[in-house]
């Protein structure tokens, strides 16, 4: 098990002390990722984060900044994002929070849904406050690519061994360096270690087209950690590698040593608990 390094998060109060504004809310928002360039705002690019800032802004007239769960990249998708900000209670007086999150629906791009608007304890982090984080990948594994999901999944022709891969698996639950697993440039100078607590496998169909679906949950992510380890999985399901490699590939703390970066439409941040 890699040595656990601490790191420090504000708490509640003080985060509280720190903010000038009298609430805190939250939002559960849904995005299609295909049309953005991940979820953090970027100058001269379409992303989630700054569609929804830009219509907070409209809004409450004033510059309004969110905090997500968890950053997504270019093309992954969200069913339950969570982002929270803050506002004073005179800028709520001629609206409920109801009638905000469908002004934020009308206001955001057709690919983004806001599902709900909730009051939080003052000071809440979306980020900050999250006790884990839960993402699914599809994977469509037949002859035929599929039609209807194209967009969730990737599309591997080649059948593979679900059981070894499910071995495989079971050498990253835990605590671990996962430096192998992210985008290196991200990794450099930050601390790496992060707590997996489950990955399973399952099966579902979308309109009737079969899914592999791999559920990843954990305390937190790297840079493309997840779509690393489905890559890496993956490999081990080809036949490629035997299950116990994935050891080497943690030991090595090196992205080269794993395998490919699994394509981002197959990828969806399905949960996070508080």
């Amino acid at each position: 098990m890699a040595e656990s390094h601490s790191i420090h998060r504000p708490t509640l109060e003080e985060r509280a002390a720190e903010y000038e504004r009298d609430m805190t809310l939250s939002a559960t928002v849904s995005y299609h990722g295909a049309p953005f360039c991940g979820f953090a705002k970027q100058p001269g690019q379409l992303t989630v984060q700054g569609e929804i800032e830009q219509a907070l802004s409209l809004l409450f007239r004033r510059d309004v900044a969110v905090v997500c769960s968890g950053r997504t990249d270019a093309g992954v998708h969200a069913r339950a994002q969570v982002i929270s900000f803050d506002v004073d209670e005179a800028e709520l007086r001629d609206r409920t929070l109801d009638s905000l999150c469908r002004s934020l629906n009308a206001l955001t791009h057709d690919a983004i849904s806001v599902r709900n608007v909730e009051r939080r304890p003052r000071g809440f982090s979306a980020r900050f406050d999250a006790q884990w984080r839960e993402y699914r990948y599809r994977i469509c594994n037949r002859d035929v690519a599929p039609v209807f999901a194209r967009d969730l999944s990737w599309h591997v022709k080649q059948p593979l061994d679900v059981t070894a891969m499910e071995t495989a698996a079971s050498f990253l639950i835990g605590e671990h360096d996962f430096k192998s697993f992210c985008m290196a440039a991200s990794a450099e100078g930050k601390p790496t270690c992060r707590n997996v607590h489950e990955i399973s496998f399952f099966e579902e169909e979308i309109c009737g087209e079969p899914m592999l679906v791999i559920k990843v949950v954990g305390n937190a992510f790297l840079h493309s950690m997840v779509r690393t380890i489905v890559g890496t999985l993956v490999t081990v399901g080809r036949g490629q590698r035997a299950p116990e490699w994935v050891c080497d590939v943690l030991e090595a703390r090196d992205r080269t040593a794993a395998g490919e970066n699994a394509p981002a439409c197959g990828l969806m941040f399905w949960h996070v608990e508080y």
